[in-house]
């Protein structure tokens, strides 16, 4: 049988393409600070990166665990111990990174244990509206990218024909989960969805084409926007000469003439966090 994690279906999960078969792999548990306003706070969010990806892009930020998977193994009750561990820190959200090819786990992990913070499904967008469903009632937020408009890009980058459909479906279905965004008094969000565009140099058009799906999809819906400009050259990306640079000024520039324009809500960073220190630190060993 196919998994049905993601929207690859990879005939064995054991050889599938985000690589970790049946392990649960992390790479990292702890506060994080570095996400949008209403998720981080002041406290940070409770972050949960897992190891191994089912999109894989060729200018990963985090590919040491991405591609090279690294991490610690664990077993369910060693995540759920070290999950409330992290709790304890007082964070406002359990926030899982890189999930998705962990969704169906997911699903049953959070069945059985309830936590008593929203939990946020930090993901790449290319997503498998099965695995979504299985999910119903137990995420609260998604923080899903939207990558693509451009379906060459999506092909050449990431490996992921019909990516751009798949995440217009994903994020429908994620609307119809968690609908509207609603935060509390001191403005930090318990329900709803953000969805993130990181900016690829020389990539201005597919940006502004994903503004435009976006304001399609948000019409009549409270969701937020957020673009991101902090893009890095990671890795060996010789083979991609067109990533080896930073995102141009001008470009986003333009970028953010065109979303102020849209009338789309959300979010924008600022030039200086394209930066590798806002990597997070990854370790094949926990703390």
């Amino acid at each position: 049988m196919s998994c049905a994690a993601c929207p690859r279906r990879c005939a064995q999960r054991s050889s599938g393409f985000c690589g970790v078969g049946e392990k649960i792999l992390v790479g990292r548990i702890a506060p994080h600070f570095w996400e949008e306003p209403p998720i981080s706070g002041t406290k940070g969010s409770g972050t949960v990166f897992f190891s191994g990806c089912s999109l894989r892009c060729v200018f990963c930020q985090n590919r040491a665990i991405s591609h090279e998977l690294l991490g610690q193994a664990l077993s369910e009750q060693e995540l759920h111990e070290r999950i409330c561990r992290l709790l304890e820190t007082g964070v406002h959200n359990l926030n899982f990174v890189t999930p998705t090819h962990y969704s169906l786990f997911l699903a049953e992990f959070l069945e059985k244990h309830r936590y008593p913070v929203p939990v946020v499904y930090n993901c790449s967008g290319y997503e498998s509206e099965e695995a979504l469903e299985a999910l119903r009632g137990k995420v609260q937020i998604f923080l899903p990218d939207f990558k693509y408009s451009d379906e060459a890009l999506a092909c050449r980058y990431s490996a992921a024909p019909g990516y751009v459909e798949i995440a217009r479906r994903a994020l429908e279905k994620m609307y119809e989960l968690v609908g509207d965004v609603q935060s509390d008094e001191e403005g930090m969000m318990q329900k709803g969805i953000i969805v993130r565009h990181l900016m690829l140099p020389g990539a201005t058009e597919n940006t502004m084409g994903v503004m435009d799906i976006f304001e399609r999809f948000a019409r009549r819906k409270k969701v937020l926007f957020s673009l991101m400009s902090q893009y890095t050259p990671v890795g060996d990306i010789s083979a991609y000469p067109e990533l080896c640079e930073r995102v141009q000024k001008e470009d986003y520039e333009k970028a953010l003439n065109y979303l102020a324009l849209s009338g789309i809500d959300g979010f924008c960073q600022e030039p200086e966090s394209a930066d590798e220190i806002y990597i997070p630190p990854f370790a094949a060993e926990l703390e």
